[in-house]
């Protein structure tokens, strides 16, 4: 029972999605999980099993060469003529040149040519009699070696594998001994020195199906890497801790003592190993796709059938609770959706249908009530008729020339003239030659009123006249300049008011020579640019630049120059269209 009041609770959409998340998406995505798993590891352990056994090949066929070459090794060891020629004590050394062209020459060079991981054989000896050149060399020339010094050292005749770093192309990888002496000749010291072919070595530890390092290894001294690093060179001791996310293999060679503590091992990166893996989960990945997406669109199909419909009639219901009683635009469906919507339209029109009768008549009523108050407001607003105070104003104007106050009469004339276009205007926007007579006229009765204490001066182009401007643009500002700027002096002020057009923009600037303002009222003016404020019916400098913003835009600009004591300068401009 709890379990049902719980699932009572939850919306039409999320149950769901509740059966698609535990019905379809998350056992699609176990068995493909599942799936990938295991496909994963037999892909793993065939990559794993292909990589041990290609370097268990490029083990034996290192070891095959280097056979190849220890039993060439001992033909020459045990070549009873080469190591009498070599013993033997030369009076004449054309009788060296002979042994050396018919014997020593034929011996060494048939062997190069058959067998491929031979790049050079060479003979040390220190039978000075010897003319050394060409595969016979002084001894005295490899004293300093390195493998030599180990080849001393050991004291057997046993080939022993070197690594030679003073090759003329790369490091080479050689087998060297000593030879025995000719029976009854004079014993002196003789080497052999198979060198490898490094070419050879570099091919076999190259076939590799995988990218990877390959290192040879000899008592933990790296001998020969496939990609060697550049920061540490070959022979170093080798130090290799495997990168992170690097897969190890080791082969070790079999116990004989010139391949004793030699091992081949390989580095190889796992994300490149396992490229098939990475491929195999691709696949995968676009079966499951077909597997997620087909019960998905099926899903949405069914619960917009279901949820969109649903939400329908909830908007109408609570529509209902507001007075709106609009039926639901639906096609005949024999579901209990549309079986439900149905009923709904019918409900909604009989309620709407009793509310209009019940309340009709109190409808009309109210409207009655409310047409007798708007006729009594209009009676009301005919007995300030404008043409009253227009008529009144000649009037007083007519009797003042009448009685000879012609200075009386001129600022009544200009009072009336500012009322009469200040209500005839039936636009927003006037003309500045319009704006400029509404100026002049303020300007008048100002200076009626301070005599000599204001002057006033205004010039405006000819291409200016006959733009449009909002009406009352001027006016405020002109009288802001001259009852906050010049009515508090005591000496006399001035008015200039300059208009141009220059290109596509209308400037125009108000300048006097007032008190002026601080710098928190000019800061203040320039925080109207920034204000949303809605400013009504007020009329002033605020009423004025939010018109000008609200009408421009980003093409109207104001400019401030004012400090106290300096007088104001306002200067506006428009982008003209």
């Amino acid at each position: 029972m709890r379990v049902r009041g719980a699932l009572d609770n939850i919306r039409l959409r999320n149950k769901m999605l509740i059966i698609y998340f535990l019905s379809v998406l998350v056992p699609v995505i176990l068995t493909n999980v599942i799936f990938y798993n295991i496909t994963t590891n037999n892909v793993k352990k065939q990559k794993m099993d292909d990589l041990s056994l290609a370097i268990e090949q490029m083990r034996n066929e290192f070891l095959y060469q280097i056979d190849v070459v220890v039993g060439i090794s001992t033909v020459l060891y045990n070549d009873s003529i080469l190591n009498e020629y070599l013993d033997q004590q030369y009076d004449i050394p054309s009788d060296y040149v002979m042994n050396y062209h018919s014997y020593i020459t034929d011996m060494l060079e048939k062997y190069a040519p058959v067998y491929r991981a031979i790049q050079n054989i060479s003979l040390f000896t220190d039978n000075n009699t010897i003319i050394y050149g060409g595969s016979v060399l002084a001894i005295s020339d490899i004293e300093k070696e390195d493998w030599y010094k180990r080849l001393e050292s050991s004291r057997t005749s046993n080939p022993i594998i070197v690594r030679d770093t003073n090759s003329t192309t790369q490091p080479s990888i050689s087998i060297v001994r000593k030879m025995s002496s000719a029976v009854g000749q004079t014993h002196y010291e003789k080497v052999i020195k198979i060198d490898l072919h490094p070419e050879l070595i570099k091919q076999m530890f190259s076939n590799v199906m995988f990218e990877g390092n390959v290192i040879l290894l000899a008592d933990d001294e790296v001998q020969y890497e496939s990609s060697p690093n550049e920061n540490k060179e070959q022979g170093d001791k080798a130090h290799h801790a495997a990168e992170d996310g690097a897969i190890v293999l080791e082969e070790n060679f079999p116990s004989v003592e010139y391949l004793e503590g030699w091992r081949i091992s390989g580095e190889f990166q796992e994300w490149k190993v396992l490229e098939d893996v990475r491929k195999s989960r691709e696949f995968v990945i676009y079966m499951a796709l077909p597997n997620v997406l087909v019960p998905t669109l099926i899903i949405i199909w069914f619960t917009r059938s279901l949820n969109v419909r649903l939400i329908r009639i909830l908007k109408h219901m609570k529509r209902v609770k507001n007075h709106s009683f609009e039926t639901i635009d639906n096609e005949e469906t024999k579901d209990e959706i549309g079986q439900l919507t149905t009923e709904f339209n019918r409900m909604t029109s009989q309620i709407s249908s009793l509310i209009h009768d019940v309340y009709k008549a109190d409808i009309q009523k109210k409207e009655l009530e409310l047409k007798r108050n708007q006729t009594q407001l209009h009676a009301l607003q005919s007995q300030i008729n404008p043409h009253f105070l227009f008529n009144s104003l000649e009037t007083i104007r007519m009797r003042s020339l009448m009685k000879s106050e012609e200075e009386t009469a001129k600022i009544i004339h200009h009072m009336a003239k500012i009322f009469r276009k200040s209500l005839s205007w039936g636009k927003d926007l006037v003309t500045v030659k319009d704006e400029l007579e509404l100026v002049e006229s303020f300007l008048q009765i100002q200076k009626y009123r301070f005599g000599d204490k204001l002057n006033y001066r205004i010039e405006a182009d000819d291409a200016s006249l006959l733009e449009l401007i909002p009406k009352m643009t001027l006016q405020p500002l002109v009288e802001n300049a001259s009852i906050h700027g010049i009515e508090p002096l005591k000496q006399g002020g001035k008015i200039d008011i300059h208009i141009e057009r220059l290109e596509d923009k209308l400037i125009f600037t108000i300048m006097d020579n007032g008190i002026g303002m601080d710098e928190e009222r000019v800061k203040l003016i320039y925080s109207y640019l920034e204000s949303e404020e809605v400013i009504g019916e007020r009329i002033g400098v605020q009423n004025v630049i939010y018109r000008l913003k609200l009408i421009y835009g980003d093409r109207f600009r104001l400019q401030i120059d004012s400090s106290p004591g300096q007088g104001t300068s306002i200067r506006l401009q428009i982008t003209v269209e």
